[in-house]
């Protein structure tokens, strides 16, 4: 980094040290004011009048408006505009909250999906459907971090019809990948890196979600 030099004719030392003696008196001056005063001394020139004339008086300069000083870093939630999860990502609220919801009803859906599924496709929808709660979590702790409120999801008692099981791999296949798809959108859109990064990262569970409900459609058409 380069510093720009300038002589004591111009650059006005005196206000740094006005403003050192602020905000910590008690310890040593600025650490350029001793020097300065030495300079003078060994500088000036003999005195050529007579003792009795009197010295001119400096008009005291004025004094600079004080630097302020952080006290230190302040704890972690006290940045009033953070520069993740602050005001860029609250324009994205209704879009989280929106996730949150889809999120919980699918893995309700996959969990009835369980109760009919062969016995060598149900931990493969346990897993997801245990994603889709812990997507719901992440997504309910942004909300937390942008708002400082907790968000609270509407619960749904309404019955879940599944109906057939390959119709039903097929309508959750094409879900996971519309999510995949639709969290990446939300990524390009969101100015918010920290919220940009979480959607990435769901875009990507939910593409493979869309791999292994495809996977298990296609055991399932072979053994009919």
């Amino acid at each position: 980094m380069e510093h720009t030099t300038q002589t004591p004719e111009v650059y006005d030392f005196r206000q740094y040290d006005r403003i050192w003696q602020r905000v910590a008196p008690d310890l040593e001056p600025y650490p350029g004011m001793m020097a300065r005063q030495e300079a003078a001394v060994s500088t000036a020139p003999l005195p050529v009048a007579a003792p009795t004339t009197p010295v001119p008086t400096i008009p005291p300069v004025p004094e600079s408006p004080a630097v302020p000083v952080p006290a230190g870093p302040e704890l972690p939630g006290a940045e009033r505009n953070p520069c993740c999860m602050g005001t860029e990502a609250a324009e994205m609220l209704g879009v989280i909250t929106g996730y949150i919801e889809v999120a919980l009803s699918d893995r309700r859906y996959l969990l009835a999906l369980v109760r009919q599924a062969p016995s060598w496709a149900r931990q493969t929808l346990r897993d997801m459907a245990a994603d889709l709660q812990s997507q719901a979590r992440r997504l309910m702790t942004a909300y937390y971090l942008i708002t400082g409120q907790r968000y609270r999801p509407s619960l749904s008692t309404e019955r879940i019809y599944v109906g057939r099981w390959c119709p039903a791999l097929r309508e959750r296949y094409h879900a996971a990948a519309c999510g995949g798809f639709n969290y990446a959108r939300s990524a390009e859109d969101s100015i918010d890196p920290c919220l940009a990064k979480l959607f990435e990262e769901m875009s990507k569970e939910s593409y493979r979600h869309a791999e292994e409900l495809m996977g298990l459609l296609q055991r399932s058409l072979q053994n009919p």
